[in-house]
């Protein structure tokens, strides 16, 4: 099964609830990777302030993040061959990077995971956001 690396930009959370605005993509690349996980899939997302050795670690993002920078990113990795830069792939794309789905099957729906409204505090607790 190919590998699916997901490089990110510096966040307090990968849930995309920090603050008092909800980002809406990190929630959408949150449940898809979460989907495509118990799906069995080899993916795994990567957050530069929280793993920035990971990002040092591997050729290909190195020499990303050398020419283009933070911003960018999210990159997606699959084999070791860039596949996406600067935006998320969809659900229906990662399912195909995976060789798990069909072309143009969108799902139907996506799993409540409970991150559509910001939380007070944000993701971070406390009584601001740290994002």
């Amino acid at each position: 099964m190919p590998a699916i690396r997901i490089y990110e930009s510096a966040l307090c959370c990968d849930a995309g609830v920090c603050g008092p605005d909800v980002d809406q993509s990190l929630v959408n690349v949150t449940a898809d990777v979460r989907h495509l996980q118990g799906l069995g899939a080899d993916i795994v997302r990567h957050n530069l302030a929280s793993e920035p050795t990971v990002f040092a670690e591997d050729e290909t993002v190195r020499g990303f993040m050398r020419l283009v920078g933070s911003k960018g990113l999210p990159l997606t990795i699959v084999d070791g061959v860039t596949v996406a830069a600067g935006a998320y792939p969809s659900r229906v794309e990662l399912l195909g990077l995976a060789g798990l789905g069909e072309a143009g099957a969108e799902p139907t729906s996506r799993p409540d995971l409970g991150l559509t409204e910001a939380k007070s505090g944000g993701c971070c607790g406390g009584s601001t956001s740290c994002c």
